[in-house]
C-alpha cells in the first residue's frame, strides 16, 4: 500500500529550481545562497534543513504597504532541501524569467527568488479609467516566480492581436506590454446591479497575459502628487 501511494502521490522528479507537484503545489529546490521570498503561511512541508524568517529585514518598510493595501506578508526561506508551497488549494503557475519582467497582482504572489529585482508599480491605464490607481508587484531579472490563480488560468498571447482583460480577473502580464484602458457597459448595470460600467485593460506587444476564471474585486488607491 505504501509503495502504491508514493507512486501516485509522491513528489515529482527534481528537474528545475521550481516546479509543480500536481496543479496546486509548488516545489522549490533550496540550496545555500539561493534564498526565496514566499508568502507567509504558504509552507505545507519541507525536506532537509530549511529556516524561515517571517520578518525579513531586506523587505524594509515596503512590505507593510504591499500592492493589495491589506498587506501581503512575506517570509524568507533559506537552507538546503525541498520546499513545498501552496495557498488554500489555488492553482499554481511557475515561470522562469530570463532577463524580462513580470507584473503581478499582489494577491497572486506565492514565491519568487530573492535575487530578482522587484518593486511596487502602478498599473498604467487604470487612473485614466477611474481616477484611481491600481498597483502590481513587478519582478525582473533571472530567476523563478510562483503565482496562484483561483481556478485553472489561461495564458493569452498578445503578439498577434490586442487582448482585453477584466481588471478583476487579471493575474499577471509581461512587463513592457502596451496597455490600453477601455470602459464598457456592464451587464449588471442594465438590470439594476452595479454602476453600469466595466473597466478592461487591453494588452499588445511581445508577451502574454495570465487570466484567472474568477473576478476578485481588487482594491484601488487614490493617486496623489
Amino acid at each position: 500500500m505504501q509503495g502504491s501511494l508514493i507512486q501516485h502521490y509522491g513528489p515529482t522528479p527534481i528537474m528545475e529550481r521550481m516546479s509543480r507537484h500536481g496543479s496546486k503545489i509548488a516545489k522549490v529546490v533550496m540550496n545555500p545562497g539561493q534564498d526565496l521570498f514566499a508568502r507567509v503561511g504558504s509552507m505545507i512541508a519541507y525536506e532537509g534543513l530549511i529556516d524561515f524568517n517571517p520578518q525579513p529585514p531586506q523587505l524594509g518598510r515596503i512590505a507593510s504597504s504591499w500592492a493589495t493595501g491589506e498587506g501581503v506578508p512575506l517570509m524568507t526561506a533559506t537552507g538546503q532541501g525541498l520546499l513545498y508551497l501552496a495557498d488554500y488549494g489555488k492553482e499554481v503557475i511557475v515561470a522562469q524569467l530570463a532577463g524580462e519582467g513580470l507584473s503581478v497582482n499582489g494577491k497572486n504572489i506565492l514565491a519568487f527568488d530573492a535575487g530578482l529585482q522587484w518593486s511596487i508599480e502602478r498599473v498604467r491605464g487604470i487612473t485614466m479609467l477611474s481616477g484611481m490607481g491600481m498597483f502590481n508587484v513587478v519582478v525582473r531579472g533571472h530567476g523563478w516566480v510562483a503565482l496562484t490563480a483561483k481556478g485553472s488560468p489561461i495564458v493569452l498571447d498578445t503578439r498577434e492581436a490586442s487582448t482585453y482583460v477584466d481588471t478583476d480577473a487579471l493575474v499577471a502580464y509581461t512587463d513592457g506590454l502596451r496597455v490600453e484602458p477601455r470602459r464598457t457597459a456592464r451587464l449588471g448595470g442594465l438590470i439594476g446591479r452595479g454602476s453600469g460600467e466595466a473597466f478592461q485593460l487591453g494588452f499588445s506587444g511581445q508577451g502574454f497575459v495570465v487570466v484567472q476564471p474568477s473576478e476578485d474585486e481588487r482594491p484601488t488607491f487614490s493617486v496623489r502628487g
